[in-house]
């Protein structure tokens, strides 16, 4: 096999591992207005859950994890830059403002998670609860027209050179891209609550998962088969078929309060359904929509021989590291996380009718679970 196809299929392994690890992060932060809000129907004698302890739950979820998630989609970008530079630079100057407000949606999450534990104050935490909604929403939303366009193509001239605009990335298949995998990630966020939560929170998140999965998983069908139909093959499609498959399973376990088969399942089906993805761009990696010999292949696209020996020995070394480390801190804060185990002194403070007194920043800034901001 040459290292050409190698370095494709190893770039291809990155991208399933963000969308499989980061997706249910975007959820959670998505689905941050509704499952953490008041519920009036609760006592107010019920601490465990008012609307904060519930962000404060949502959040110790993903707490300990969420960054180490972002590194693959470093290491994809980092992969694609030196793999295949003529891929990169052309993605990059093309789809330059989709991906920078993708960039400054992460900064924005990332700054949230850090800062917004470290004020006592209702309207300083509900400003960075938007930014934890914006800053999952948008990189949801952007990745899905972003894939849509790679896979379909886009305008490419003879010298590698993207020849189109914002609004020929906007056209109604990369929307539909959007739109699914925005319901897509909200479904898998919920899944991922219920496995992670207990209580009430842990009964509506399964709610959600399932109402929210039926209509992704309508969406799904119709955005891989847009896909399909123009660039797939029959491995793509069996591999689209499988991913469909996987997630109506996935839905199947959820009435039962099967949320670990449910969230496995999911995770398989994003697993391949982004896989059909590559395989059905393979070789190419960005095809050109004014010429197909315009377009961008693992061949013409990609770095010297050499490069790539000496990348391959690289990942050959690191790689297995960085799995067993992200691996072994799932395993560490594998348990479920509920009301109760946010401090007494951070649920009293949490009701309604409680007075706001400072607490000391220690307080603030530490989460049950691992998180930043508890």
């Amino acid at each position: 096999m040459e290292l050409t196809t190698v370095w494709f299929i190893l770039i291809a392994v990155l991208w399933i591992g963000y969308f499989v690890l980061e997706g249910f992060d975007f959820g959670v932060g998505i689905l941050f207005p509704v499952l953490g809000r008041d519920d009036p129907d609760l006592g107010s004698n019920d601490l465990a859950e008012t609307g904060e302890i519930r962000r404060r739950v949502m959040l110790s979820t993903v707490g300990p994890v969420w960054d180490g998630n972002e590194v693959w989609l470093l290491t994809a970008g980092g992969a694609t830059f030196a793999a295949f530079p003529h891929w990169y630079a052309t993605l990059f100057s093309g789809f330059y403002l989709p991906l920078l407000l993708i960039l400054v949606a992460l900064i924005m999450r990332a700054l949230a998670f850090d800062y917004r534990g470290k004020v006592d104050d209702p309207v300083w935490r509900r400003r960075w609860d938007w930014a934890i909604f914006g800053g999952s929403l948008a990189p949801a939303l952007l990745w899905g027209v972003a894939f849509t366009n790679i896979v379909r193509g886009v305008p490419i001239d003879a010298e590698m050179e993207y020849t189109g605009n914002l609004f020929t990335l906007l056209n109604p298949a990369a929307l539909l891209g959007g739109v699914t995998t925005v319901a897509l990630f909200t479904a898998y966020g919920a899944m991922f609550l219920a496995l992670k939560t207990d209580g009430a929170i842990r009964a509506k998140a399964r709610d959600i998962a399932l109402r929210v999965g039926l209509a992704a998983a309508v969406l799904a069908v119709a955005w891989l088969a847009v896909i399909h139909a123009t660039t797939g093959s029959v491995e793509s499609w069996i591999m689209a078929g499988a991913g469909a498959v996987l997630l109506l399973g996935a839905l199947a376990m959820l009435p039962s309060g099967r949320e670990g088969w449910a969230f496995a399942l999911a995770f398989a089906a994003i697993a391949m359904s982004v896989g059909s993805l590559f395989v059905a761009l393979f070789p190419d990696v960005m095809p050109s929509t004014t010429d197909p010999a315009f377009s961008l292949t693992t061949i013409n696209a990609s770095s010297t021989d050499y490069t790539l020996k000496i990348m391959t020995w690289v990942a050959v070394v690191f790689t297995p590291i960085v799995i067993g480390y992200q691996g072994w801190s799932y395993w560490t804060f594998r348990k479920r996380v509920s009301g109760h185990h946010i401090p007494t002194e951070v649920a009293l403070a949490a009701r309604p009718e409680a007075g706001r007194r400072p607490k000391p920043a220690a307080t603030a800034g530490t989460s049950a679970g691992g998180s930043t901001d508890a």
